[in-house]
Order: structure tokens, then C-alpha cells, then sequence
């Protein structure tokens, strides 16, 4: 029965699609309240084929009940767009709640606003709910209450693929302090050779790197976290193991916490080897409509390297960090997950400037040190990046030093 009814909402957009919008009799009051959501849906396809029913549902019918309009999900989408909604499922985007309610003691830590008002983390990460029933359910209504999928690139209620297709579509989450990519594209050549001639389209957009084909999956080799297992760099595999116990993932002895299902859960990081090849090889097929297989190789090996001296760096930070824990001279925290090493799931909700210089390094400069260098933007990765890891370093010796100073009344 859904194929058919799937098949009929097709045919009808199809036919539908030169022709008026549907009358509806939600716009007679939603000229009024809400004038411009009225003319975005009216000059999209949609309207072409649905009414306000179809995805808001039928209980709500005046001014007073608004609160009983159903907000549209992935199945809501799915309906229609069964391929995209498989796609964009099986890809990080997402997963993008996973990453809020992964760290309840930074999620739970923050105003209200950042959490029901989505002015703050949730913002962007308002990934990931499928249906109603996810969303209704206790574990997540804290956290999820405007906002749907689908919406974050085809802005409602226009739901345009075109405005999807400019990378400007990118630019409200893919920016600032943790993941600067816009700035690193909007900078690189590529972005450059792209905005100084859209026509002829020079220069590749977020959407062909990343959405090739217009695939909605969306993932790279690395993932957000630049972190992979194995690691056949022995030496680098030092540095990650030291990194992977200040997040939590693994204990002080090296074995694995709970913490570890959460990172696999939210496909933050490459925990196999096949996984990590197979996504590197795609981007290396991607490359290769621009540039010969040899370049694309060396350019993307040169940008892994960038990781492994950042994480060089950060593994010695962390070590000074850990061992004012072990010294007791930071005091132990009742949820200190990886003690004696510091959380940097804690992000900024810590207790010394040490950790702040420490949590800075790990969202800020590391990241911008590996995500400039895989945007073929240097001056991000130098002086943004590497520099600001060195001079961090630097002032975390220097302020350690002083807190043993004054732990032992020198």
C-alpha cells in the first residue's frame, strides 16, 4: 500500500509540477502570522503536489493550538525521497544529536537556552531524529524540540535543491572556532577558482567534494575526531593512545571504556582499517576529475602528516596536564571519566586555565592544524593551527611550572 501511495505522490509531482500550488486552508491565517513561510512553500515543487497536512498533520486548525502542528522528521521525507533519506542515514550528518547527548557532563552543564532553545551546540547538532517516536521519547525531548533534518541544507519551506547545491548551504554550521571549513574553502584556491566564476563552476564546492553525485551520505576517512585503529606508525600510535585516554575512550591502562561504544555510536572516528581505505579511496576517485592520481595522493598523504604533528604536540600537553592530576595538583573531579588523565569531554567546563589552554588546543588549534590542511588552506593550517599549538605548549610548560611553584610555597 506505501509503494503505492509513493508512486501516486510521485506521478502527481510530476504533473503537477508546471502547474499552481495546491490551495490550502492553512494559508488563510498563515498570510497573516507567517507571510514569507507562505511564499517560500508557494514558489517550491512541493506545493506543486502537497499541502501543509502532509507534514504538519491535521491537528492543528486555529491560533490557539499551535503547538499541536507535527513537526516533520526523516520519515516524514523518507516518504518521497526513500534513496536521499537512505543516503543522508548512513552518513555523520545524521548522527549529529549523538555528539550532545554523548557528553552529559558538558550537555547538562549548559543553559537551557543552548539546549531547548538550540542557541548553542544543538544549533546545528539537531541531527538525527527519524520519526515521532524518537523524538516524543524522554531521552531526547530535552534536547530536541525545534527543527528537523532535512531542513539544515533545503531550508524551509522552500526546499530548494539549488540553494542545497551552493555551498554557502554549508556556511551556518561548517564555520568558527571548532570547524572553520567554510573559511578554509571560501579562502583556498578552490574557492577562489569557484566564486570568481560560478558559470563555468572552477573549483570544486563542498557539495563535490563531499556529496559527490549528490550522495547525502556524506564522510570522510578521518572523521571529525582525526583519530583511526589501527595505526601502523608506531611512533604516531603513541600519540593517539595518549589522546584516546584523555577523551575517555580508552582507561589509563589502555582497555577500553563505555566511552568507546559512544565514539562508534556517532562514527566520530575510523576504528577499522577497511573503513578509513575504502572512504580514502573515494575521495582519491573524487580528486581525480581535477588533478592526476599521484598529485591527489601526495597532497592528501601531506595533510595526514599535519595530523600526526599536531598530535605530537597535543600528546605532550596532555602528558604535563596528566601529571598535575596524578600530583594532585589539580584536585580530582567527581566525574573525572579518565583519571588521572584530564577530559576533554569537558570542553570548557573545567576548573584551572591549564585545562582551558588544554581544551582550546584540542577544538581549536588541532582541528584547524588538519581541516586547513585537507582544504588546501595553508595559511589556516600555519598560523591558525600549528603556530597557535606551539605557542599553546609553550605557555602550558610555563604555567605548569608555576603551579608546582606555588604547590610547594616556592
Amino acid at each position: 500500500m506505501k509503494k503505492i501511495v509513493l508512486l501516486a505522490i510521485i506521478l502527481l509531482f510530476g504533473f503537477y509540477q508546471n502547474s499552481k500550488a495546491i490551495p490550502s486552508s492553512c494559508e488563510d491565517c498563515h498570510k497573516k502570522v507567517t507571510p514569507q513561510i507562505v511564499k517560500d512553500f508557494n514558489r517550491s515543487k512541493m506545493s506543486k503536489v502537497l499541502t501543509c497536512k502532509v507534514c504538519h498533520g491535521e491537528k492543528h486548525t486555529n491560533m490557539n493550538d499551535a503547538q499541536k502542528a507535527k513537526l516533520p522528521a526523516i520519515s516524514t521525507c523518507k516518504q518521497c525521497h526513500p534513496q536521499q533519506a537512505n543516503q543522508y542515514l548512513s552518513g555523520k550528518h545524521a548522527l549529529g544529536l549523538l555528539a550532545i547527548i554523548a557528553f552529559p557532563e558538558f550537555a547538562h552543564k549548559q543553559p537551557e537556552a543552548f539546549i531547548a532553545g538550540q542557541k548553542g551546540c544543538n544549533g546545528c547538532h539537531n541531527l538525527g531524529i527519524v520519526d515521532d517516536k524518537i523524538r516524543d521519547s524522554v531521552k531526547y525531548r530535552k534536547y530536541y524540540k525545534y527543527g528537523m533534518d532535512c531542513q539544515n541544507c533545503h531550508t524551509r519551506h522552500a526546499f530548494s535543491v539549488e540553494e542545497a547545491k551552493q555551498p554557502e548551504a554549508c556556511n551556518s554550521c561548517h564555520t568558527g572556532f571548532d570547524h572553520a571549513q567554510w573559511e578554509m574553502w571560501f579562502h583556498s584556491k578552490h574557492g577562489s577558482a569557484y566564486l570568481t566564476n560560478r558559470k563555468a563552476h572552477r573549483g570544486p564546492t563542498c557539495q563535490d567534494c563531499h556529496m559527490p553525485d549528490g550522495n547525502h551520505k556524506v564522510i570522510t576517512a578521518w572523521g571529525f575526531l582525526a583519530l583511526r585503529l589501527p595505526e601502523p606508525d608506531k611512533e604516531w600510535l603513541n600519540y593517539r593512545i595518549t589522546i584516546l585516554k584523555a577523551l575517555g575512550v580508552l582507561n589509563p591502562d589502555g582497555k577500553p571504556t563505555k566511552r568507546l561504544e559512544l565514539v562508534k555510536a556517532a562514527n566520530l572516528a575510523r576504528l577499522d582499517e577497511k573503513s578509513w581505505k575504502e572512504e580514502r579511496a573515494k575521495m582519491i576517485n573524487i580528486c581525480k576529475k581535477c588533478h592526476s592520481e599521484s598529485f591527489a595522493r601526495e597532497n592528501l598523504k601531506n595533510a595526514d602528516l599535519m595530523i600526526k604533528a599536531a598530535d605530537k604536540i597535543f600528546a605532550e600537553a596532555i602528558n604535563i596536564v596528566k601529571d598535575l592530576y596524578k600530583d594532585g595538583i589539580i584536585p580530582k573531579k567527581p566525574d573525572q571519566v579518565t583519571w588521572p588523565y584530564p577530559d576533554l569531554l569537558n570542553f570548557y567546563e573545567v576548573d584551572t586555565p591549564i585545562e582551558e589552554m588544554l581544551y582550546e588546543m584540542f577544538m581549536d588549534y588541532r582541528m584547524k592544524t588538519y581541516q586547513a590542511a585537507f582544504h588546501i588552506m595553508p595559511d589556516y593550517t600555519t598560523w591558525y593551527g600549528y603556530a597557535k599549538m606551539k605557542e599553546t605548549l609553550v605557555e602550558i610548560k610555563k604555567e605548569a611550572e608555576r603551579m608546582r611553584r606555588e604547590q610547594n610555597n616556592i
